[in-house]
């Protein structure tokens, strides 16, 4: 379906003063191309200029059948005929036969000319192309200046070269020293030359097709397009530097030739469209022959698109009109990309235009309708430009939609939007013409030909009508009809049937009719399209009238979208502002069009708001791509006084979004009561959100307290809408009614309550303040109810509602002296599963113990809310305490914060999960002086496996606790560190303080268990030579009885 607006896309319209009937025109490089009626004369006008005045004019070495621009290297490409021969040439440097006196030189591709084209081009240069076939069709390429023609079976590439003066001094070093000392001696003409350059083309690639036959072809970077009469192939030319074998065509492609007999078959063309690798299957070989010399580049070729179309597309058409025709490759830019950034293929029938994207996926974006049978279509970033015989119309197009989902990956979610690729085209208003012939266009200009035939229509029309059925088929097919009873002309059907050429393989197509020039009038005219934000406030006031009468219709939004896609392909140009337009002036015209972009973004902002379900959701990011404020957003959705509307589901969802999302920004009183008052209305499950939303928290807290006491009466009393409840009473400042309210639940279902909405408990962080904050009921509960505090903090961390580092902000922000930081961490350490988490929450608190001990007084008053006996027996990262940590604790030697602290950090060093590695550089700020400084040390090497030194540095400091350390630690694997470590040292240090009574009873101890893992033998060999008999003897008698058969 195409929409069809009377908003018309042209400002101005002006004819050009050609002296002589124009044959072909084509445009470029801000010149309009002329070519006389007999081909030899090409005359060029400026189009930048105001009544396009005479630039220059020159010949053509032969009569011009087509003509073709490129803007990269501003040359000319020209199919031309002269004594029945075809020759393909390029003009290069034509701008300097404006003075009409200018030396034109002549030379073969990829030959140089000696002299003053040389140095600077001065002269014009005609380049001879010589080609093994006849070519039939052009193409320029618009991003690299290659050119790519079109033969009978093949597609033949010459790649643009440029040659500086350095270049051409290394080729030509054979010239005379006068010529080079010549372009050389003045200083100044030697810099302005170093800049310039002499183009030439390098034959790079030939396409060898066997069994279509271009007639038109196109060529943009890498892509290549070949049409016929009834098909398309676009294929993929990708350079690569490793050499590739030829494509050989697969067996699918081969098929025997018919033979002359075999033509008089009824062969119908079947219709197909093969997108993507599908494109390959299609049975159209081509194979590539690698010609390029100098850069030893290989090409691969891949398929993207074939389409061939059978008869039933043309019913009603005459024979010179079945074919396609318009071929282009469009690409676009967009300010972020040297290369195109999307590529579009154009093609079209008489009656129908197809559009399609190449890049990132081959799909079918557009299909244009045409009302009339169009003879020619430009494609351009804005609008299509089609011609009828009698008219130039315009339609919409994609590639805005397209292009901007390539750029911007935020486009299609809650930040921002455009309307889709899909959406259906529109038609502008028409501008009626007589006996248009041909279409060009650039920039902002768009060149019609017109010829004016004065010839009575009833006459040109059966005219057409008899070379229609001129087919050598038909006459043998109304015989066929006749001699089995069926007469043709009494059923229409079978008369249209008959009248279309699709029955034979080959079609007999008669001339067109030559006319006499006296019969003839012609007009060039160049028509300006409107500036795109002068159309765009064309299609607003146009969209008044559907907003006036059916503000929530599709067609108003339809015409918004195609507003809102025409604004976006003109910030998406790389180029803002052209030639001759200073920077001052571009970003003026670039700040309106982003100024109606936030306009138009609204607009569609306020048709979703109103929408349907189905679309309600694209209210959200148009909204937030208008810049509006929510309170803007609101007044703009109220509804009116006396209106049977409410508010619209899409606004609904748009207030949804922003209460959830952070920011800083807060409502004021008057617009959070009103976004109260609109949810208890419309939507009241979502009250406690809206309520817990930062941006409420100018709400009148009374008011919300009654709008939350009848949802309360109304749905029942709800853990998350208690708290609530209890915030507001909280803000009101009566702390005993919100006490009251929070005991009504038990403390878990107050943690499951958090869980459901955390930002009851949390102001989540966004501009000005980017993090985590506690809210005044968290801070409530950090004096009243700490315990609870801490549980809703780790069970929302344990559920992904908050990160370990936000969650030290909030208890940092508390204060409390950081103690209940401290708690959270135990609590994290109880509670976690994640490794990570649980290694860094040890480190941390051996940290926090270790600054506890060393402080020498407690850092707080606050109690903690775990005992070390509470960790050890509900945590399995902290470990039972030694038995030999009792000997080397005294009791009552210091503050109960600094016992804790203590046995905190031993049982973390008993436990399993704590390295050491990561905590003993903390401990070497603790000092050994301390007996409880000295336990710390010992843990940390006795878990290293340094046993030996452990055993030394306790019967230095504190012999009392060996044995108890002995029988916990020298066990198992260890157990022959008694008599091979323990014994000796007992024994050396009872010989030197014999009347030591805790080393005596140390060694008796020893002995006795020497004595219960040795065999005798092994026992005397541990005994000392000076020990006395009778105080080891006993140990012996044991030793040798417990070896003694029972």
């Amino acid at each position: 379906m195409v929409h069809v607006y009377n908003c018309h896309p042209f400002t101005s319209q002006q004819i050009v003063q050609v002296e002589q009937e124009p044959g072909l025109v084509c445009c470029g490089g801000g010149a309009l191309f002329v070519v006389t009626t007999g081909g030899c004369k090409v005359e060029v006008y400026n189009l930048e200029t105001e009544g396009c005045p005479l630039i220059c004019r020159f010949a053509s070495m032969g009569t011009v059948r087509r003509i073709q621009h490129s803007s990269i290297g501003d040359y000319l490409v020209t199919i031309e005929e002269k004594n029945s021969a075809t020759y393909l040439r390029v003009y290069t440097n034509w701008r300097h036969q404006a003075e009409e006196k200018s030396r034109i030189g002549v030379r073969l591709l990829g030959h140089l000319i000696r002299g003053a084209s040389v140095w600077g081009g001065v002269q014009m240069e005609i380049i001879e192309i010589p080609l093994s076939e006849h070519p039939v069709s052009l193409a320029c390429c618009a991003v690299t200046g290659d050119l790519l023609v079109g033969c009978e079976n093949t597609l033949v590439l010459f790649a643009l070269r440029r040659h500086t003066q350095q270049n051409l001094q290394n080729l030509q070093s054979s010239w005379s020293n006068s010529e080079q000392s010549c372009s050389q001696s003045p200083g100044q003409t030697s810099c302005q030359n170093q800049e310039l350059s002499v183009l030439d083309f390098e034959r790079s690639v030939i396409l060898h097709l066997s069994k279509i036959t271009p007639k038109q072809v196109a060529l943009c970077g890498s892509y290549v397009a070949v049409q016929a009469e009834l098909e398309v192939l676009v294929l993929k030319l990708e350079a690569t530097a490793e050499p590739t074998g030829e494509e050989e065509p697969s067996d699918s492609f081969k098929s025997e030739d018919y033979s002359e007999e075999q033509s008089d078959f009824l062969l119908v063309p079947k219709h197909q469209e093969l997108l993507g690798d599908r494109a390959r299957t299609c049975d159209v070989p081509v194979s590539v022959e690698q010609t390029g010399l100098e850069d030893g580049r290989r090409y691969t070729l891949s398929y993207l698109l074939f389409r061939r179309f059978s008869p039933e597309f043309f019913q009603g058409c005459s024979v010179e009109e079945i074919q396609l025709h318009s071929l282009q490759l469009h690409p676009m830019f967009t300010s972020k990309q040297d290369e195109p950034a999307c590529m579009f293929c154009f093609f079209s029938l008489p009656t129908a235009g197809y559009l399609y994207s190449l890049r990132g996926g081959v799909e079918l974006l557009s299909t244009y309708q045409y009302p009339e049978k169009v003879l020619q279509a430009v494609l351009t970033d804005h609008l299509l430009h089609v011609i009828t015989r009698n008219a130039l119309q315009s339609f919409t197009v994609r590639c805005a939609a397209l292009a901007a989902r390539v750029e911007d990956p935020y486009i299609d979610t809650t930040m921002k939007a455009c309307p889709p690729c899909s959406l259906e085209v529109c038609a502008l208003r028409m501008q009626l013409f007589i006996g248009l012939r041909s279409l060009c266009v650039y920039g902002r200009h768009v060149v019609l030909l017109s010829t004016a035939d004065v010839e009575a229509p009833e006459e040109t029309e059966r005219h057409t009508q008899r070379r229609g059925l001129n087919l050598k088929e038909h006459n043998m097919l109304t015989g066929i009809f006749l001699a089995v009873g069926i007469d043709p002309a009494t059923t229409p059907a079978l008369e249209n049937l008959l009248s279309h050429p699709f029955l034979s393989r080959r079609w007999v197509i008669s001339p067109p009719k030559e006319t006499s020039p006296a019969g003839h009038g012609w007009n060039l005219y160049v028509v300006d399209t409107v500036p795109p934000i002068t159309l765009y406030q064309e299609m607003v006031e146009y969209s008044q009238r559907y907003a006036e009468t059916n503000p929530q219709g599709l067609s108003l939004r339809h015409l918004l979208s195609e507003a809102h896609l025409l604004l976006r392909s003109s910030l998406l140009e790389e180029r803002q502002a052209s030639e001759g337009v200073s920077k001052m002036a571009a970003q003026s015209y670039r700040e309106e069009l982003e100024e109606a972009f936030r306009q138009n973004s609204a607009q569609l902002g306020d048709s979703f708001s109103r929408g349907s379900q189905k679309d309600c959701h694209l209210a959200l990011p148009y909204y937030r791509m208008s810049g509006l404020s929510v309170t803007e957003v609101m007044s703009r959705n109220r509804p009116l006084p006396g209106s049977p509307h409410s508010y619209g589901p899409g606004f609904l969802f748009y207030l949804k979004n922003y209460l959830l999302e952070t920011t800083d920004q807060s409502l004021s009183q008057e617009d959070a009561d009103e976004v109260a008052r609109i949810f208890s209305q419309s939507e009241p499950s979502m009250l406690v959100s809206v309520c817990a939303s930062p941006c409420m928290m100018n709400v009148d807290p009374a008011a919300a307290l009654q709008i939350l006491q009848r949802l309360e009466e109304t749905s029942g009393v709800s853990v998350p809408l208690t708290i609530t409840m209890a915030t507001m009473m909280l803000r009101l400042g009566d702390v005993a009614r919100c006490t009251e309210l929070m005991e009504r639940h038990a403390e878990l279902l107050l943690v499951y309550g958090f869980i459901e909405e955390p930002r009851l408990l949390l102001q989540a962080g966004g501009g000005k303040r980017p993090q985590v904050g506690p809210t005044a009921l968290a801070g409530q509960l950090a004096d009243s109810r700490p315990g609870l505090l801490v549980a809703a903090m780790v069970a929302l961390h344990e559920n992904n509602k908050v990160q370990l580092e936000a969650a030290d902000h909030v208890f940092k922000e508390l204060g409390r002296e950081c103690s209940l930081q401290v708690d959270f961490w135990e609590a994290m350490l109880m509670a976690s599963s994640q490794d990570a988490v649980i290694q860094e929450l040890l480190f941390r608190l051996a940290s926090v113990y270790i600054d506890r001990l060393t402080a020498g007084e407690s850092p707080t008053k606050h109690k903690s809310l775990k005992s070390a006996e509470d960790l050890i027996s509900c945590c399995s990262h902290y470990g039972a305490l030694y038995p030999w940590l009792t000997v080397l604790n005294p009791a009552h030697s210091s503050s109960h914060q600094h016992q804790e602290a203590l046995h905190k950090l031993q049982s973390l060093l008993c436990g399993p999960s704590l390295s050491i590695g990561n905590v003993a550089p903390l401990l070497e700020s603790l000092t050994e002086e301390t007996l409880w400084g000295f336990s710390l040390h010992l843990l940390c090497a006795t878990r290293r496996g340094q046993y030996g030194s452990s055993i030394e540095r306790l019967l230095d400091r504190c012999p009392q606790a060996i044995i108890a350390y002995a029988n916990h630690q020298l066990q198992d694997k260890h157990m022959a560190l008694w008599w091979q470590k323990l014994l000796p040292e007992l024994c050396s240090r009872t010989r030197a303080a014999a009347d030591d009574g805790v080393l005596l009873g140390a060694l008796t101890e020893t002995l006795v268990v020497v004595a219960m893992e040795t065999t005798p033998a092994e026992f005397l060999e541990l005994l000392p030579d000076d020990g006395s008999a009778s105080y080891f003897l006993p140990h012996l008698l044991t030793c040798s009885q417990r070896r003694l058969p029972a």
